[in-house]
């Protein structure tokens, strides 16, 4: 049986870390639109003039590496922060559950 107390603690986490999640999300948001904007900057920089050899040079250079390094940590961040709240969320539920089984239980009783 869940207790109240551990319900409040649940939502307190959903309350703290709603900040950090949009934060989180954010982060991976922009970093994918600005992965557009690194290769099309390093496309540019390539000084081969096929558009195969330009593709290659920016996909390769390693400032598009690392790009794609903070991409996979922000996305990370993000899925634990998410999940975390997904497990709070259905904590909650359960919780909301078992009080309507409850009072059902003590409505037939009555």
């Amino acid at each position: 049986m869940i207790e109240t107390k551990d319900v409040e603690k649940a939502l307190e986490h959903m309350r703290s870390q709603a900040a950090t999640l949009a934060k989180a999300k954010a982060d991976r948001i922009y970093l994918e639109q600005f992965r557009k904007s690194k290769k099309a900057i390093l496309y540019t920089q390539c000084e081969t003039g096929t558009i195969e050899a330009r593709n290659s040079y920016a996909y390769a250079h390693p400032e598009y590496l690392e790009v794609l390094d903070g991409l996979r940590a922000a996305v990370e961040a993000e899925e634990t922060l998410k999940w975390k709240m997904t497990a709070a969320e259905a904590y909650v539920e359960v919780w909301r559950t078992q009080q309507a089984n409850n009072r059902a239980l003590d409505n037939a009783h009555h």
